[in-house]
């Protein structure tokens, strides 16, 4: 199978999310997310911001949205809208300050459209970001137990 056919899964306490890379849309935010995961950087981080009918983010190592893996990933917009299971990137007022942190779309937020890298989308398992625990943060955040490529 060929690198660009890989697909995310995320294995979190509520079930396994299936993601599709987009490196059409993005290839330096997926080359990073590829390495990321394949250092086991994500395994064990919380989801620190879960907005019903906004985003769940995560990939934070400090679980406080204030924390990275110290390399940033210049800005890859495109017109690629952030619908329900968009995975794109978070980041500071610095279009070019993305590095680990991530967020799925729990609904259309056409608000970020061309503004935030999307990176790919969730193929299955969306029913298990909608269980994540709600808040900013949670009081018992969700967890990914486990990230790999397969």
């Amino acid at each position: 199978m060929a690198d660009t056919e890989k697909k995310l899964v995320f294995t979190l306490e509520t079930g396994k999310v299936t993601i599709k890379l987009r490196p059409d849309l993005a290839p330096k935010h997926v080359e990073r997310i590829t390495e990321l995961v394949e250092e086991g950087f994500y395994d064990g981080l919380a989801f620190h911001r879960v907005i019903d009918g906004f985003v769940a983010q995560g990939g934070c190592p400090k679980g406080t949205g204030t924390g990275g893996s110290g390399q940033k990933i210049p800005a890859e917009f495109s017109s690629e809208p952030h619908v329900r299971g968009t995975m794109s990137m978070a980041r500071t007022a610095d279009p070019d300050s993305a590095d680990c942190q991530f967020f799925i779309c729990l609904d259309a937020v056409p608000y970020l459209d061309n503004q935030y890298t999307v990176w790919g989308e969730v193929e299955e398992g969306m029913e298990h970001v909608d269980q994540l625990p709600k808040g900013e943060p949670p009081r018992n955040p969700g967890k990914i137990v486990k990230a790999e490529m397969v």
